[in-house]
């Protein structure tokens, strides 16, 4: 793609935001979240699913250059901007990650891994879908993988499946509560005992920002 075609790119957004990255990694760093519409995956506990769903948004999403997205992110003056969805990765990426770095700003990428990552990102967090298994390729390359925990049994099932694929020494693999069973003390005890027994590369993660209600937060004005 030549500057030309970079600079006329547009995007699906469901919404911008600045608030702080409340998983993983990277957790409670001040982030700057581009949301782009649009999911073929369609997990039926999804968070997000106005993202896909036209049943839940009243118009279609906003098209928004690179230039426009560009200049927001530099205005919130962000530690990282996190491309999130959906999926965004069945956009072609590379554009906006690459005049975001231009910008001087970390690029951080969170997807399903089913689908080829076109762009250079800072940092990579896929978590896995069933319905959509992660490409080998991406999780060779992955930073981190976050794993939706909703029944006891997909502990052994998911660390199976990870451990037939060769993932770097260094990629965590955080063992996230699906939010609707977050205070299942069955679920949670089940996640405990894992990580005691396991260790590396298995972390106990958690949605802190849903404790903050920090993204609602962000969409209003503030007090301070």
């Amino acid at each position: 793609m030549n500057a030309a075609d970079s600079a006329a790119a547009l995007y699906p957004v469901h919404e911008t935001f600045h608030s702080w990255q409340g998983e993983g990694g990277h957790l409670g760093k001040s982030a700057f979240f581009i949301r782009l519409y649009g999911c073929p995956v369609r997990c039926p506990w999804c968070d997000s699913a106005d993202t896909w769903d036209t049943r839940r948004v009243a118009a279609p999403p906003s098209r928004l250059s690179v230039e426009a997205l560009v200049k927001e992110a530099v205005a919130a003056r962000p530690e990282i901007v996190v491309l999130t969805g959906g999926e965004p990765t069945i956009h072609d990426l590379a554009p906006l990650a690459n005049a975001l770095h231009a910008a001087g700003l970390p690029v951080h990428l969170e997807t399903c891994g089913a689908f080829p990552l076109r762009g250079n990102f800072d940092w990579v967090a896929i978590s896995p879908k069933d319905a959509a298994p992660p490409l080998l390729d991406n999780l060779i390359c992955a930073n981190e993988l976050k794993l939706i925990i909703g029944h006891p049994d997909d502990l052994p099932r998911w660390s199976d499946f990870l451990a037939a694929r060769s993932l770097s020494a260094s990629t965590s693999v955080w063992l996230h509560p699906e939010w609707s069973r977050h205070a299942d003390p069955v679920l949670l005890d089940a996640i405990t005992r894992w990580v005691i027994a396991r260790g590396a590369p298995f972390r106990a993660g958690w949605q802190i920002h849903k404790c903050y209600d920090a993204d609602e937060v962000a969409s209003r004005p503030s007090q301070a």
